[in-house]
């Protein structure tokens, strides 16, 4: 860490967001989901979609837009498979939707070795991450994707952003092999808009292949990207066609229209996707030497990192990383221009600031 970092009560922060969220008319629950979200965000060094980041995407998109409705009741659709569920939002909090669809596929796997929850009329959810690291950490295999809010991203070969950023995300019950859970997460653009945003404040450049300017041409400057380019070409490309498919079978309508509110009786809200397998339902019973299926991927995983590889990291390291650091210094670490952001934000909701004098610092 080469800047101060604040070390925050997670329960002052939780009462906050909780707060600036019950003053946009979301009820007590959606508070306390978005609140806990956040928090978890912040202690696995998540910046990107901390609370700050929440709360700026629910003033444009959620409850200060069309996109999220406050107090909207989730809606259970009938289907004739009992391991697969499909539910209408009705545009409810995406944090309180994705906690609840995750825990609905964990009972259902229990059950039936595979749970699945499709979601329609939704509003962002954040890190995907966040949710299958929880239902990891319970033992747990677990997947979502969603249609990002906005499309942003250039096909292949394309010059017009049609598809979202589009994340996948992955969470494997390793806590008993590694001590955390390997946790794969990514958005399907070389780069968020967010972070040409950054470099453009910072008068820095972006790097090769990553946007085009207005024209569809390739570009480096910042100020001058107006989309986003799909990672590994092809490979990226396709892993973003995959959401918009399955949102599309979904019930999901055309990604330019998301979150670009008209009257023309279109769907401009985006879709979930949830899955859950038990481990048990993987068990082949048939491990080399007796091993136990533990056993096996801690076999499995030392082999791919034996020598050479020792210094390799695994998905999901950097994010334990961080949480045992805040672990360590009992609470969730934030910088002064955030500690400041939360003050503006404690303003809307008529709140106290925040004194960084109350706060201790965390060292390097």
């Amino acid at each position: 860490m080469d800047e101060t970092y604040y070390i925050v009560p997670e329960r002052a922060h939780n009462e906050l967001v909780a707060a600036v969220y019950r003053s946009r008319g979301y009820t007590e629950q959606e508070g306390e989901d978005a609140a806990r979200f956040c928090a978890e965000a912040a202690r696995h060094g998540i910046r990107t979609h901390n609370a700050i980041k929440a709360l700026h995407l629910d003033h444009l998109f959620g409850s200060g837009s069309q996109g999220c409705v406050p107090g909207a009741e989730i809606e259970v659709l009938q289907s004739r498979f009992p391991a697969s569920l499909v539910w209408n939002a009705n545009r409810k909090l995406g944090q309180s939707v994705a906690y609840r669809a995750m825990e609905k596929c964990m009972n259902l796997a229990d059950e039936y070795g595979v749970g699945i929850v499709s979601v329609d009329n939704a509003f962002h959810y954040l890190w995907g991450g966040g949710y299958v690291m929880d239902a990891a950490r319970k033992g747990y295999i677990a997947y979502t994707n969603c249609t990002a809010a906005l499309a942003e991203v250039v096909p292949f070969m394309g010059k017009m952003p049609t598809l979202g950023t589009n994340p996948h995300s992955w969470g494997f019950p390793t806590v008993d092999a590694l001590g955390y859970p390997v946790v794969i997460d990514w958005a399907t653009s070389v780069v968020a808009m967010g972070r040409v945003q950054q470099l453009k404040r910072e008068g820095k450049t972006l790097p090769p292949d990553a946007a085009v300017d207005a024209e569809g041409n390739p570009t480096t400057d910042p100020g001058k990207a107006v989309a986003l380019l799909p990672f590994g070409a092809h490979k990226g490309y396709g892993l973003s066609l995959i959401n918009e498919i399955v949102g599309a079978m979904i019930g999901g309508s055309l990604p330019t229209l998301r979150s670009r509110w008209t009257d023309d009786g279109d769907k401009h809200t985006p879709n979930f996707f949830f899955q859950v397998i038990h481990p048990d339902a993987l068990d082949g019973g048939n491990f080399a030497k007796g091993r136990t299926q533990v056993d096996n991927l801690k076999k499995v995983l030392d082999d791919i990192f034996q020598d050479g590889n020792r210094d390799c990291i695994l998905p999901g390291q950097i994010e334990a990383e961080a949480a045992a650091r805040s672990a360590r210094y009992g609470g969730l670490l934030f910088s002064q221009a955030e500690i400041e952001a939360f003050n503006e934000i404690a303003a809307e909701a008529g709140r106290e600031p925040w004194d960084t004098a109350s706060f201790k610092t965390a060292d390097s």
